[in-house]
This record gives C-alpha cells, sequence and structure tokens, in this order.
C-alpha cells in the first residue's frame, strides 16, 4: 500500500515537475529584480535617510521626514493592495499587469527598496559615535565617509539585513501567485490548492523552505565571517 501511494505521488511529481521547475524560474526572475533594486536603490535610500538625519552631514529635517514617511507607507501597505493599486500603472509601463514575472517583478522592486532602505538605516545608526566621529576629525569626504566608515563598520549589519529581506522578498513572491503573478506561490495555489494536490503544494512549501534555509545560512556564514576581519 504503501509503495502504491510513493508511486503515484512520483508520477504527479514527475507530470508537475515541468511546470514546478517554470514556478521556480519565474520566482527566480522576481527575485533578481528585488535584489537589484535593493542594492541600487534600497541601499543609497538608507543610506541618505542617515545622512539628512539629525546631526549628520547632510542633516535636512524637511527630506529626512520626507523619505522617511515614504519608506513607512509603503513597508505598512498591506502587500496584496499593494500589488492591486499599482496594476494600473503596471499596465501602463509594461503592457500588462499580471501573469508574467516581470510584471510581478513591480510591487516587488518597490517593497524590497523601501524594506532594506530601512534594514540599511538602523544598521547604520549602530555605529559606535567614535567611528563617525573619527571620520569628521580626518576631514573625510561624504563619499569617503560612507564607503570608508559607515560601510566598512556596518557590513556585517548590512549583510544580515539584506539576508532578512531577501527571506522577506521570497515571502512577497509567494503571495503574487494570489493576483496570477507567477511563481512557485502561483503554483502551489494553481496545482496544489485548486486541484486538492495537498501533497504537491506541500512539496512546493518544502522547496520554499529549504531555499530560505539556504539564504539563511549563507547570509550569517558572510555576516560572521567579515565580522572576524
Amino acid at each position: 500500500m504503501v509503495n502504491n501511494m510513493d508511486q503515484t505521488y512520483l508520477e504527479r511529481l514527475i507530470e508537475f515537475g515541468p511546470a514546478m521547475l517554470e514556478s521556480l524560474g519565474e520566482t527566480g526572475i522576481m527575485m533578481v529584480f528585488s535584489v537589484i533594486a535593493a542594492i541600487l536603490l534600497g541601499l543609497p535610500l538608507g543610506t541618505f535617510i542617515f545622512l539628512t538625519s539629525k546631526n549628520r552631514p547632510l542633516e535636512n529635517r524637511g527630506l529626512n521626514e520626507l523619505m522617511n514617511a515614504l519608506v513607512n507607507i509603503i513597508r505598512s501597505f498591506p502587500f496584496l493592495l499593494l500589488v492591486i493599486v499599482m496594476q494600473p500603472l503596471i499596465r501602463t509601463i509594461y503592457g500588462r499587469a499580471t501573469g508574467d514575472p516581470i510584471a510581478a517583478s513591480f510591487p516587488m522592486m518597490i517593497i524590497s527598496i523601501a524594506l532594506y532602505a530601512r534594514f540599511v538605516e538602523q544598521s547604520l545608526l549602530d555605529i559606535p559615535k567614535e567611528v563617525t566621529e573619527t571620520a569628521q576629525a580626518l576631514g573625510a569626504t561624504i563619499p569617503q565617509y560612507i564607503f570608508k566608515f559607515l560601510y566598512v563598520e556596518a557590513r556585517s549589519s548590512l549583510i544580515i539585513g539584506f539576508t532578512t529581506a531577501f527571506v522577506s522578498f521570497i515571502s512577497y513572491s509567494t503571495i503574487m501567485g494570489a493576483v496570477g503573478g507567477g511563481g512557485i506561490g502561483d503554483f502551489a495555489i494553481r496545482y496544489g490548492y485548486h486541484r486538492y494536490e495537498t501533497d504537491i503544494m506541500f512539496t512546493a512549501i518544502v522547496i520554499i523552505i529549504i531555499f530560505v534555509q539556504i539564504i539563511q545560512w549563507a547570509g550569517l556564514k558572510l555576516a560572521h565571517k567579515l565580522d572576524r576581519k
């Protein structure tokens, strides 16, 4: 009986395998866009929020409050509603708003920028005052202050923050399945939930969990390695 059940599961796994691989590729596309947005825009945004805060080199209360407000609004906005609200804009820019991993990447990029920007700001705020005072005493320029003092001192924290944000990106990518955005979440809903293929759905969940654990392990290992240098 057990062998028959295993055989049935393996047969279904082989049947749904191509669709599962395709969905993993779609999730990969969304993650790539999210990571690029987080690094190229989230990192500098978080840095700029830090630099424009009180008693910092670029102190600007108005600009700082504006950026903080934008980040807070995006982070507190329910992601599924954010996806729905952005659909007209995505359709205007890209031509379609659902059923495509690139279209699904637009709201993913927005949330990734805001999420990582906040992690970056917190990491920089945790830097000891002695480091920033040393940079100012040496007459460091803003680029030198950022790249030779801030990022060097906070590198482990920045990596841990990015790892945490990356795991959140994966969670957000699964939500895209609810609106036909593709990805492993969409696969779990279409092939597992709607067709009552519970074992296939749990297989997709296990794959997501394993992937998350690998990312967390790699991120923490890299952070600890850099922290010892």
